[in-house]
């Protein structure tokens, strides 16, 4: 594999750009899901029994624990968090030398804090993929900001080999659950055509995709199963061709998934673990420019042709297989292509077990390759005490991310019981001790496909005398048949998500429902804003109803009408059944439940700090109070982009910085790619950038230079690394 300088740094961009995204669309449901007059608030989770601030954080490892030591409550202190995340990854998106471990490690510091009392809001699959990839960032990163050089590492393809391993647990976890949950739907290829339509928060092309015909989505449902499962394979796969060709399918998937759901920014974030699999060469396509660190000799021609076919051969295995195991046949008469699933569940089961212990056996010789060759490269350093640096600091790294390897197998091998049960003792051991820390995670994402008789829907409606009602819209999922279906990727609207999975079973399943039942007839405004953040739009803005109860309808997109010409509406539904009976305050049945699942608060009122901290987070509050979320975060990250865009263009248009960056791009091949070369080699290549940068310089003088130079390697090796990242910023 070829340099991976350039997609580190974009790598390391996105997840900047999307750990600021996480935050805000955190930040601005706080006082609705966590606030002291929330649906479930964050305070219930804190138990201050006295005990010295480590042990609180041993037992919780939350810095919601510094809250009374800064005179500020939870809600506040979670409010603090959010934006000082918010601030720091904003800060990496503009500056690159804020992409750096520490920030990276207080990013993942405060997500998991948030995370420790997040409770049922913030439990989702995406939330763990991006605590464990914000942990891997603290190993890709460099260490800016103590050692104040951004120069490339001999490590850095061993750490980036860690993002490539958990994008293909994801995938070919994703792929495997959805034929092992032994779901009708999938094993009969028909999951899309309720998909579209029963996911939480369609987009508005989701109804048109729904409109395909059923032939289109039983294959789409094979282009899924072949993407998820052979393919990640190829994320291994020596030849660089392969590994271009499983991104673009990765990426692909991903962007169809995009444009028909709003899933926040989990699929954002699986794009970005894709970038694993690129290299400099691959980039520098992209952009447009020559390849000028490869200076590998050409490939004999024999050697090429037999890559050639090797490759032809894969893609030919691949689709024979998908052929034969999915009986794909073309129907000239209909103008289709007709599917099935050809295998049993036996015969999957028995291929699981087959692969998965070779599946670590695969990650464990290609992690051994990378450490093999960082290590040969550290080992041809010039200069005794940098070489020992270097190796000390291989030595370091090599042992984390083998140790991150080992642990992640137990998730892993989730898949299949007889190899979770073959593992070594201790690496289970090992897996218990981090585990609260959501280092690494199981996944598998769409396990079972719902709503297969139609979405089920909760509707809650309002009275005031209790005989005429009115329906409370939420803003963005389904209610309003005439409603179109919103687009808010990267936000996730918490609440929205969570009375999806409500409607899928009884409301004593979501405990938190009768908190928002109680939260609504008490006319919380916090909780108000959680389903409009215009809270003008909200039916009982003046008053809060008296009465509330709540119904689960059937929903389905409507259908083209008989002259191929669009309806009026979005979607049709019907009625199913009672979902939660009429309350009122004090009700009998209100308050038993509230009793029952703890959520009434018994406590005092706690006294609202006037701290200058307290007062400058709630004026931040006052600020944004009234913003969509989505809006928020969409000019948060334009803006960013924006800004980021220019100063490049300024940096290419400036003559100095563009002729500064071709030394830049020498020295850090000298660095990175050349690194077995001889001292006498290294002070040549620093007399040529000294006189590429100054144009002008004489022989005299480069002869001059040259010798100054002499000792001073290493000096020279950081001061041409920070041009080389202004050129990157």
């Amino acid at each position: 594999m070829g340099e991976i300088i350039k997609p580190r740094r974009i790598f390391l961009w996105c997840m900047a750009a999307i750990y600021m995204a996480a935050f805000v669309s955190v930040y601005v449901q706080i006082p609705g899901l966590y606030g002291n007059d929330g649906l479930l608030p964050a305070r219930w989770q804190l138990r201050y029994t006295g005990k010295p601030l480590l042990d609180q954080m041993l037992s919780s490892p939350t810095l919601l624990w510094l809250g009374p030591r800064l005179g500020l409550d939870t809600q506040t202190t979670m409010e603090l968090l959010c934006l000082v995340g918010a601030l720091l990854s904003l800060a990496a998106v503009l500056m690159e030398a804020f992409r750096d471990s520490l920030v990276f490690f207080c990013l993942w510091a405060l997500y998991l804090s948030l995370y420790q009392v997040g409770q049922v809001f913030l439990y989702f699959q995406w939330d763990n993929l991006l605590l464990e990839t914000g942990f891997l960032c603290i190993l890709v990163a460099p260490l800016t900001l103590i050692r104040g050089s951004r120069a490339v590492r001999e490590h850095d393809r061993v750490t980036f080999w860690l993002i490539r391993w958990l994008l293909f647990r994801l995938m070919f976890a994703s792929g495997v659950v959805k034929l092992t949950s032994r779901c009708p739907t999938w094993w009969g290829l028909t999951a899309v055509t309720y998909h579209y339509e029963t996911q939480c928060i369609p987009t508005p092309l989701a109804w048109f995709a729904h409109q395909l015909p059923v032939w289109w989505q039983k294959l789409s449902v094979v282009g899924t199963f072949v993407i998820e499962i052979p393919v990640p394979f190829l994320f291994f796969s020596p030849l660089r061709r392969l590994r271009l060709g499983a991104f673009y399918m990765q990426v692909l998937l991903q962007v169809l998934i995009i444009m028909s759901g709003n899933y926040n920014f989990f699929n954002l974030l699986t794009m970005v673990l894709c970038l694993s699999l690129l290299d400099d060469q691959h980039v520098n396509f992209w952009l447009r420019k020559t390849d000028e660190s490869n200076n590998e000799n050409r490939d004999s021609r024999w050697l090429s042709w037999l890559c050639y076919l090797l490759e032809l051969l894969v893609w030919s295995l691949l689709i024979c297989g998908t052929i034969l195991c999915f009986d794909l046949q073309v129907d000239t008469t209909k103008k289709s292509i007709s599917s099935r699933t050809a295998f049993t569940y036996h015969q999957f089961n028995s291929f699981l077990k087959s692969v998965t212990i070779p599946c670590v056996w695969i990650g464990v010789l290609s992690l051994t390759w990378e450490m093999v060759t960082s290590m040969f490269r550290c080992a041809c350093v010039s200069g005794f005490w940098k070489r020992f640096g270097r190796m000390m600091q291989w030595t370091v790294f090599a042992a984390a991310s083998a140790a991150m390897f080992a642990v992640s197998l137990v998730p892993f091998t989730y898949i299949e019981f007889d190899s979770n049960a073959r593992l070594w003792p201790g690496v289970r051991q090992a897996y218990e001790a981090v585990d609260r820390y959501q280092l690494v995670n199981s996944y598998g994402l769409f396990r079972r496909m719902t709503g297969v008789g139609g979405r089920p829907e909760v509707v809650i409606e309002g009275s005031s005398d209790g005989v005429a009602w009115t329906e409370i819209e939420f803003m963005y999922k389904p209610g309003n048949l005439s409603a179109s279906p919103p687009v808010l990727t990267p936000h996730q609207p918490r609440l929205d998500w969570q009375m999806w999975f409500a409607a899928l079973g009884p409301h004593t399943q979501a405990p938190w429902f009768t908190s928002l039942m109680h939260r609504l007839l008490q006319g919380k405004r916090d909780v108000i804003e959680l389903i409009q953040t215009d809270v003008s739009k909200y039916p009982f803005q003046q008053q809060p109803p008296a009465f509330l109860r709540a119904h689960r309808y059937r929903y389905w997109f409507t259908e083209l009408k008989a002259d191929g010409s669009y309806p009026q509406r979005w979607w049709r539904r019907v009625y199913d059944e009672e979902f939660y009976p009429v309350v009122h305050l004090g009700s009998s049945f209100l308050e038993g439940m509230l009793n029952q699942y703890g959520l009434k608060d018994k406590s005092s009122p706690r006294r609202i700090s006037n701290t200058t901290l307290a007062q400058a987070v709630r004026w931040v509050r006052s600020q944004v109070r009234g913003v969509p979320a989505p809006a928020l975060i969409w000019t948060l990250l334009a803006c960013s982009a924006t800004f980021c865009l220019l100063r490049g263009l300024h940096a290419k248009n400036n003559p100095t910085e563009r002729s500064s960056s071709s030394a830049e791009k020498t020295s850090d091949h000298t660095d990175g790619a050349d690194v077995c070369s001889s001292d006498h080699l290294e002070e040549k290549h620093e007399t040529e950038e000294e006189d590429e940068e100054d144009g002008a310089n004489t022989e005299d003088e480069a002869e001059k230079s040259e010798k100054n130079n002499i000792g001073e390697d290493e000096d020279e090796d950081e001061e041409n690394d920070e041009k080389l990242d202004e050129r990157f910023k």
